[in-house]
C-alpha cells in the first residue's frame, strides 16, 4: 500500500490507544514510521523525525544497536519462546542474576511478565496475599488496604487503576476497583497521617519514586523517598517502588530509589528494561517476601499468578544486552553531562516563554506546562503537531510537553530537539517562532 491508503486503511481498522479517534480521523495524516536509526524515527515516505519520547519513555541506547540486534538474532536461532511454567532457560537465569545485582541493597528475587502494569499487578497481589499468609500463622490480621498518591499513574489493568490517582484516566472504572487510600504527594506528614488513622490495615504503599511521570513530570521534594521508606518501616508497611518509568536512568542513575539510598520491598521494571525492542516487565522483591509462599502443596500458598510470555528468552536476550551496554558504553556517565545541557538549554529557551507556567525536570524526564488555554484548545497536542513538522516526535500530557530521548541522544541533537520543541511552543501560542538551528 501507499502512504495514502496505509492512512485509509488504519482510520478504517485500528483503534490506537489513548487517543480520541473522532479527533484521529479529523486530525493531521498520522505519521507512519518505517525505519529508525540512532534516535532518528523515519516515515514510509523518508521524512526524519528526532525520538524526543524515546517511543513512549522505552529506547534506552537508540534504534538498531548492533549489540541489541545481534543478541536479539542469536537468540533466535535458538529458541524464540518456551513457557517458564515448569521449564526455565539461560536468558531469563542470567538477566535475573544481572539485574539482582544491580537492583537497590535487600532485593533477591525476580519474577517477570510482560509490560509495566502487570510488573504493579505482580507486586499488589503478592504484597496481598503475603499479608494474608501471614493472618494465617495467627499475625498482622486485616493488613488489606493500600495507599496510592493523588495523580499516581501506575498503568491501565484494573489492579494497577485500583492505585491509580487521574480522574480523567481513572475515575470512570472505579465501580470496577478496590478502595485504596490516599496520600498527598511530596508529604510525608500526610502520609504518617494517614498510616497512623489505619493502623494493622495497610499492606503497602505504592509510588513512583522522585517523578509522577504521567501525571505530568510531577517532581517531589528531595527527602520524600527516604521518608516514605521510614515511615512504611515505622508501620511495619510494605513499599512498592514503580520504576517502569524513572528506572534504567532516566533520572540520571540506574534506578531513582538510588538517589535517596532506598531499598523497597517490591520493584517494578518494564519499559527501558529490554532497550526498548521488545515487551518485558520485571518484579524484583526480597527473600522475606519469597519465604512468606513456601509451604506444602496442600498449603495453597503458591503464587498463582503467570503469563504466556513471562521472561521470553529473545526479550530476555534484548535486556541482557542493554545491560551490558550501560557498562560497555559508560552510558550513565556519559548522561550527566548531557543532562546538564538539557537543563541549561531549557533554562535558555523554554523557560522564559510568556506561556510556559513551568519547566519541571529530573535527569531525562522533562514536562513544560503551558498556561492560559482551556482544554478544548488542546494545546500540548498542536505544539507536538508543529514539532513533528519541524522534525521531533514529542508527546503531551493535556497541556504538558514531555520530553523524554533517548539516553543515547547526542549532544547536537538534544539542542535541535529542545530548539524545535521551544519554536513549536512559540508558534502554536502565537508568540512568534524562533529560527531552527542547521541540522547537526
Amino acid at each position: 500500500m501507499n502512504t495514502a491508503e496505509l492512512v485509509a486503511a488504519d482510520r478504517r481498522l485500528l483503534w490506537h490507544p489513548f487517543t480520541q479517534q473522532q479527533g484521529w480521523e479529523d486530525d493531521e495524516p498520522p505519521v507512519l514510521i518505517e525505519r529508525a536509526q540512532g534516535t532518528t524515527l523515519y516515515d514510509v515516505d523518508g521524512r526524519a523525525y528526532i525520538d524526543g519520547v524515546s517511543s513512549l519513555w522505552c529506547n534506552v541506547h537508540g534504534h538498531r544497536h548492533p549489540v541489541i540486534d545481534a543478541a536479539v538474532r542469536e537468540q533466535l536461532d535458538r529458541v524464540a519462546h518456551t513457557t517458564m511454567l515448569g521449564l526455565s532457560h539461560p536468558p531469563a537465569i542470567e538477566l535475573a542474576q544481572h539485574l539482582i545485582e544491580i537492583a537497590p541493597p535487600g532485593l533477591g528475587r525476580v519474577f517477570f511478565s510482560d509490560n509495566g502494569s502487570t510488573a504493579v499487578e505482580v507486586a499488589l497481589k503478592m504484597a496481598f496475599q503475603w499479608w494474608a499468609q501471614q493472618e494465617g500463622a495467627g499475625r498482622s490480621p486485616g493488613r488489606t488496604a493500600f495507599i496510592r498518591l493523588r495523580n499516581s499513574y501506575h498503568g491501565d489493568t484494573l489492579g494497577s487503576v485500583s492505585v491509580g490517582g487521574i480522574d480523567l484516566f481513572h475515575s470512570l472504572y472505579r465501580p470496577l476497583l478496590f478502595e485504596t487510600l490516599l496520600a498527598e504527594p511530596g508529604d510525608a506528614a500526610h502520609l504518617e497521617s494517614v498510616l497512623a488513622a489505619h493502623p494493622d490495615q495497610v499492606a503497602a504503599v505504592i509510588l513512583e519514586p522522585l517523578v509522577q511521570g504521567a501525571a505530568g513530570m510531577l517532581v517531589h521534594p528531595a527527602g520524600y523517598l527516604r521518608a516514605v521508606r521510614e515511615l512504611c518501616d515505622r508501620y511495619g508497611v510494605l513499599l512498592i517502588c514503580d520504576e517502569v518509568a524513572t528506572g534504567l536512568g532516566r533520572t540520571g542513575r540506574m534506578f531513582a530509589c538510588e538517589h535517596e539510598g532506598v531499598g523497597p520491598d517490591f520493584l517494578c521494571l518494564a519499559k527501558g528494561l529490554t532497550g526498548g525492542y521488545l515487551p518485558l516487565a520485571a518484579t524484583l522483591t526480597t527473600e522475606r517476601i519469597y519465604q512468606g509462599f513456601l509451604g506444602r502443596f496442600d498449603q495453597f500458598r503458591t503464587f498463582f499468578h503467570g503469563h504466556t510470555y513471562t521472561g521470553n528468552p529473545l526479550a530476555c536476550a534484548a535486556a541482557l544486552a542493554t545491560l551490558e551496554l550501560f557498562e560497555r558504553e559508560h552510558t550513565l556517565d556519559d548522561l550527566a553531562p548531557k543532562i546538564q545541557l538539557l537543563a541549561g538549554l531549557l533554562d535558555e529557551l523554554v523557560a522564559p516563554m510568556a506561556r510556559v507556567r513551568e519547566v519541571r525536570r529530573c535527569g531525562f524526564m522533562v514536562g513544560i506546562e503551558l498556561e492560559g488555554f482551556a482544554p478544548g484548545e488542546r494545546m500540548g497536542h498542536q505544539v507536538s503537531l508543529v514539532a513533528r513538522r519541524r522534525g521531533a516526535i514529542i508527546r503531551p500530557l493535556g497541556d504538558v510537553v514531555v520530553l523524554m530521548p533517548p539516553l543515547a541522544i547526542s549532544a547536537p541533537e538534544l539542542r535541535r530537539l529542545v530548539a524545535i520543541t521551544a519554536a513549536a511552543i512559540a508558534e502554536t501560542t502565537a508568540a512568534g517562532a524562533a529560527p531552527l538551528p542547521a541540522a547537526a
